[in-house]
């Protein structure tokens, strides 16, 4: 099952509930996820979905929702700091600034058998899910005693960073030939000059869209690095 299937569930009269998870990565801090989700399954117990489990605690979103000015959204998210839990990682970890944050969801009827009386679930599908939203923590926008609050921006919405972000250039391509960005594994060679060679040794990239077309064909979609359309540009 797929996307498509989850968008037909949620048009149905009565549709399965949404279920909102988010994972708290902090590998820039060298520290692995926090999963964590405002609720319990039907067993008062923590959610389980993808084979991961999720944390029951206390948060609140909002402002996930695109509108038509154009303006990419900016989430906040609060989470409850009763026990001081929140001030103490916010302490540690530089308030989280630039930590990855994932809003996962899917449907109630979707998630993992083992939420489920006598760990059974026929409509368990790991694939049937939304989009992720992926944000990062911009900054820390309130804290009390009771709750502290992030602002959430997309990688490109965040202070001092541009798009691209990397050199326009028109037709020379950044990537690593043969590389994980380049992708061609094939055993045709040809030199810089894009002709046709029997050695590996004379195999050299020409780095030009043409290079990329050679290997790949001509109505391939290539991984080509460069920026072709610069040229149009005035």
């Amino acid at each position: 099952m797929t996307a498509v299937a989850i968008s037909s569930e949620i048009q149905k009269l009565a549709p399965s509930s949404v279920i909102e998870l988010f994972v708290l990565d902090l590998a820039i801090f060298g520290q692995g996820p926090v999963r964590f989700h405002a609720g319990t399954n039907a067993l008062q117990q923590r959610v389980v979905w993808q084979g991961n489990a999720y944390e029951a605690f206390p948060i609140e979103v909002e402002g996930f929702e695109f509108n038509g000015n154009g303006q990419v959204p900016r989430p906040r998210l609060r989470v409850a700091n009763v026990t001081g839990a929140i001030t103490a990682l916010v302490l540690t970890y530089q308030d989280l600034v630039g930590a990855k944050i994932t809003r996962k969801r899917t449907l109630a009827k979707y998630l993992d058998a083992v939420n489920f009386s006598g760990g059974s679930n026929p409509t368990a599908d790991p694939l049937a899910e939304f989009a992720d939203d992926i944000y990062y923590v911009d900054r820390k926008s309130r804290e009390t005693r009771d709750v502290v609050e992030f602002e959430l921006a997309a990688s490109f919405d965040l202070e001092g960073v541009t798009l691209p972000r990397r050199q326009i250039v028109q037709n020379v391509c950044p990537w690593r030939y043969r590389g994980s960005e380049c992708g061609y594994t094939g055993s045709n060679y040809f030199n810089a000059n894009d002709q046709s060679v029997v050695s590996s040794i004379q195999d050299i990239c020409g780095k030009r869209l043409a290079s990329c077309q050679v290997r790949f064909g001509q109505n391939a979609e290539l991984p080509f690095g460069g920026f072709p359309a610069a040229g149009l540009i005035r």
